[in-house]
């Protein structure tokens, strides 16, 4: 499941995104438009910062801007970011793989087979999905 940090992250994103032609977005002003706590926000946005997904500016027209184009950052490249392997079971995890601990054959695991493709599917919406994908799809096909 998403965490809650992940969901923001997002909706900044699609904030920044959606701000016009890539202007800066002062913290509260994202904080408020998204309903996002300031404090967890800065925190967040200080993550996305270290990544090079965002920029900040000082001063009187400073804020928060994204660092590269809307269409080269994904959905699946902020979940990684912010919540780790995008895998249900630690033995389908590619960065964290880890044996399941009451699992005696992976490869006769029935769970395993039904979860591998869902976590298959899950990955190739979210790395083909872009923040300009979010904010110029209705309906982002499945």
């Amino acid at each position: 499941m998403m965490s809650q940090k992940a969901k923001y992250a997002l909706r900044a994103l699609v904030a920044l995104a959606r701000s016009d032609g890539g202007g800066t977005m002062m913290i509260g002003q994202i904080s408020r438009e998204q309903a996002i706590p300031k404090k967890f926000l800065e925190q967040i946005l200080l993550e996305l910062k270290r990544a090079d997904i965002v920029l900040s500016q000082r001063g009187r027209s400073g804020g928060y801007a994204l660092k590269r184009l809307p269409s080269e950052v994904t959905f699946g490249e902020v979940m990684r970011l912010i919540d780790g392997p995008i895998a249900p079971l630690p033995c389908l995890s590619k960065i964290a793989y880890r044996k399941c601990d009451d699992c005696q054959d992976e490869q006769a695991c029935e769970i395993r087979h039904v979860f591998e493709r869902v976590t298959l599917a899950t990955r190739a919406v979210l790395d083909s999905t872009t923040l300009a994908d979010a904010i110029t799809l209705e309906d982002i096909p499945v």
